[in-house]
């Protein structure tokens, strides 16, 4: 049996906001915008040659607007591995990325904290291990 995590939904306000920020500031890649009714589309980002990717979901009740920019209560929701920290770090930082710390060094590898466009925390993270 084989088994894997393909998408991870994560809630926007709107999707071309959020469709401006993960590929003109994070780089990644649209994969797929279908048009699913007037008001929901199917979106999929990810970074280039990642096999798992986010789906833009955009709000569609109270409930869920609430939860944009805080879906995990303020602790770092999602990891982007790197196979070079300091060229992403860079990079990020002059695209306007907000890290709300300097990297660090742990044992496990090189990491620093920075927030989407929502107030979403994200670790930016080069493993010192191959995680397997």
């Amino acid at each position: 049996m084989s088994q894997r995590l393909s998408l991870t939904t994560l809630l926007v306000d709107d999707y071309d906001r959020a469709i401006s920020f993960y590929v003109d500031q994070l780089g990644f890649e649209v994969r797929q915008d279908t048009r699913l009714t007037d008001e929901k589309r199917w979106v999929v980002v990810a970074p280039l040659g990642a096999e798992a990717g986010l789906l833009l979901a955009q709000a569609a009740n109270e409930r869920q607007r609430e939860a944009v920019g805080d879906q995990s209560g303020g602790r770092v929701f999602l990891f982007l591995e790197t196979d070079d920290f300091e060229r992403d770090h860079f990079a990020f930082t002059q695209r306007g990325v907000r890290f709300t710390e300097a990297s660090r060094h742990e044992p496990y590898g090189t990491v620093a904290v920075f927030e989407d466009v929502y107030g979403n925390r994200w670790d930016l993270i080069q493993l010192a291990f191959n995680g397997s």
